[in-house]
């Protein structure tokens, strides 16, 4: 009986010391990081900061003479924004060398019809990034410095909740006070922020790109807009796992 009970209590004592060592991580061998027994954790974006593979820059550029329309995508290099701020309230860093003109989904974006054949595109691109436009050698990026990022009563047309967006705007190495209204909408966990407003290049030092003494050329004034995708808060996600 005593050889039973002895059994017992060693089978019950192993049970409960493989079940301890499949709920707790191995400390890992002197040398080697730890490796976690399921999928290994994946950093999600920090709180409020920008994410530049989702988040998207449309430009509208009007046409003079005999000139046509365009439709420039643009991406964001890097940014966070503090949605609620009443000082310091982020930032957003335009890449301006990667802005490319004629794509269909700008196009589509802006509301212009057709496309723009691959030639054109290609032209077009190369002039507004030379050095007689936007010159992105010299000014490869652009910075909307938001000051405050303070909500609205009134909500968008669409029922969306609304924030005023005060800062100021550097674009080919001038800088000029910006305002601009935004909603916020939850998206794929992030939240989504569109909005637009218009500049004059002249306001930044840019020569409208003309030819043809002035008949074909683009419109002094630009209308960017912005899908602007912002983490709602920072955290560890871990896929697969069945820990609380």
């Amino acid at each position: 009986m005593e050889r039973k009970k002895v059994g017992a209590t060693l089978a019950v004592l192993c049970v409960g010391i493989l079940a301890f060592l499949s709920w707790n991580d191995p400390l890992p061998v002197q040398g080697q990081s730890r490796a976690p027994r399921r999928q290994a954790e994946k950093k999600s974006f920090s709180a409020n900061e920008i994410d530049t593979q989702t988040s998207r820059v449309y430009i509208h550029v009007g046409a003079t003479g005999f000139g046509h329309e365009h439709a420039v995508l643009g991406r964001v290099k890097s940014g966070e924004i503090r949605l609620g701020a009443s000082e310091k309230a982020g930032r957003i860093v335009f890449d301006m060398a990667g802005f490319v003109s004629g794509t269909t989904e700008a196009r589509r974006y802006i509301g212009l019809k057709g496309a723009s054949s691959p030639s054109t595109a290609r032209q077009v691109t190369a002039n507004m990034l030379g050095n007689h436009v936007l010159n992105v050698r010299r000014f490869p990026t652009a910075t909307f410095l938001i000051a405050s990022a303070l909500p609205l009563k009134e909500p968008s047309a669409s029922g969306l909740p609304q924030y005023r967006l005060n800062g100021t705007f550097t674009l080919h190495g001038v800088t000029r006070s910006l305002k601009l209204t935004v909603e916020a909408k939850d998206k794929d966990g992030k939240v989504r922020l569109r909005g637009g407003f218009p500049v004059l290049q002249t306001n930044y030092g840019i020569t409208p790109y003309s030819k043809a003494f002035g008949a074909v050329g683009v419109a002094d004034r630009l209308t960017i807009y912005g899908e602007i995708d912002i983490a709602r808060k920072a955290r560890l996600t871990r896929k697969n796992s069945n820990r609380k």
